[in-house]
Parts: structure tokens; C-alpha cells; sequence
């Protein structure tokens, strides 16, 4: 059963920066100067564990990707040619992507896009797996951008900056993206039109030229709610020089 992978979000969590794994580059990932090409040219795939209490393997087109790949946890990016892959996600111990547990997921790169493929729970608490295109678009001189991203079994969630809400009434799986000056937020995630904190506050840094990405993860009835946090560069402004 291929579970559609849509553009989408997550949120929940106590704010922890998290290890980046690296990726074991599967045969002819790309990434190499091939035939005139550059690395820029290639896509780029990052991928979040955030199913919470299980370990498991990530299979890119039936090659064994991540191993003993850990709940919370952010690999990549890894270099990829334009193309369609087979994402398959299986218990630790598989010997093959032939019984995945979640997917496979057929996913569409394209040249010099950034994506983050998550493994997560949807709202009711099934293990689902998203694709996310991360906003690498110029910010305006001296502002960076907030992306969040509701990938937990959690209802409808507002973030809120201070007291204010900035985000309101987010969905599984999906995302929304803020254009703040740089600094830092103390943000929180708090269940919609409430303000007691399900998640936080805690302090999150908005870089200029970088899109900081917060995800909620985990599930609320469990008591499992985690956030993870990823951070992508922003195309250059082309303003005045800082």
C-alpha cells in the first residue's frame, strides 16, 4: 500500500537540537561531478524519525540507506539525482525493503530542490511518512524564517511566540512558514485556542539567510511528544551586502 506523502506538518515536542546523523550513500546516489554536473544540481534529501519507540532501517530503492536509524533522529542530506525513489521503511532487523512497515513511498526529486522525507504518526496515531519541500528562497536583509511542521498524534495545534499565537489551528500533517527578523523566539506549542503549553516554551533561534524548521513529533496521548529541529540555508539576499 503506497501511503500518499504530502506536504505537510507536525508539531509537538521539548525542544532538543538533534545529532545529524550521517547518510551511508546508497550506489549511484549522485553527488558526483558526472557528465558536467555540479552538486548543485542535485537534490537534496534530508530524513526525520519521529515514530516514537521504535528503531528501524530506511531503504532507498531497496538499498539499505539508514541503519538502526533512532526515534528523533535527522539524517542527511543526502545527494540525490532529479528522479523518482522508493522510500520503504522496515524493522530494524529486515534483511530486505520486502516488508516494510511503512510504505513504500514514491517520492519525486527535483534538480537543486531540498526536501525532508519524515517518518511520523498521523493525528489518530498510525505510522504515515510525509514530504516536505523546504523554503530556500531569500529572506529579506537581516530576517530568517520559522517553518513548523505538525507531524504528531496531537489535534489541531497554535504556536505561540511570547503569549501572541503566530501559528494557529495547525493540522497533521501540515506546515506553515513565518519571515521574522532574526533572533530568538521563545516559542511554544500549545493545543488550539489554548494557551497552556503542550510542548516549550523554549528558545528557538531565527538565523538570518537560514530557514530554521521545528517539528512536532511524538503523540500527545502517550506522553511522547518531542521536537526535533533542522536547519536549512536560504538562497543569498541580493540586497545590499551586510
Amino acid at each position: 500500500e503506497e501511503f500518499e506523502m504530502r506536504k505537510t506538518v507536525y508539531a509537538a515536542g521539548a525542544l532538543s537540537m538533534l545529532a545529524a546523523l550521517t547518510f551511508a550513500a546508497p550506489a549511484q546516489a549522485g553527488g558526483k561531478h558526472d557528465g558536467g554536473r555540479h552538486d548543485s544540481d542535485d537534490a537534496r534529501l534530508s530524513v526525520l524519525h519521529g515514530v516514537p519507540g521504535v528503531t528501524v532501517d530506511v531503504w532507498v530503492n531497496g538499498k539499505l540507506t539508514l541503519d538502526n536509524f533512532e526515534p528523533g533522529t535527522l539524517a542527511g542530506p543526502l545527494k540525490l539525482d532529479d528522479g523518482s525513489y522508493k522510500i520503504a521503511i522496515t524493522a530494524s532487523d529486515a534483511t530486505s525493503a520486502d516488508n516494510p512497515v511503512i510504505g513504500p513511498v514514491k517520492v519525486h526529486l527535483k534538480e537543486g530542490r531540498n526536501y525532508t522525507a519524515v517518518a511520523h504518526l498521523d493525528a489518530s496515531g498510525t505510522p504515515t511518512a510525509s514530504l516536505f519541500k523546504n523554503d530556500t528562497s531569500a529572506s529579506p536583509k537581516g530576517e530568517g524564517k520559522l517553518t513548523v511542521r505538525h507531524v504528531a498524534a496531537a489535534p489541531a495545534v497554535d504556536v505561540l511566540a511570547g503569549d501572541t499565537p503566530v501559528i494557529e489551528g495547525l493540522e497533521n500533517p501540515e506546515q506553515e512558514v513565518l519571515t521574522l527578523k532574526a533572533g530568538t523566539v521563545s516559542a511554544s506549542v500549545a493545543a488550539a485556542g489554548t494557551t497552556e503549553p503542550l510542548i516549550g516554551p523554549a528558545d528557538v533561534p531565527v538565523t538570518k539567510g537560514k530557514n530554521t524548521i521545528v517539528y512536532a513529533w511524538g503523540s500527545l496521548k502517550d506522553d511522547t511528544l518531542g521536537v526535533a529541529v533542522q536547519v536549512v540555508d536560504s538562497a543569498k539576499w541580493h540586497g545590499h551586502d551586510d
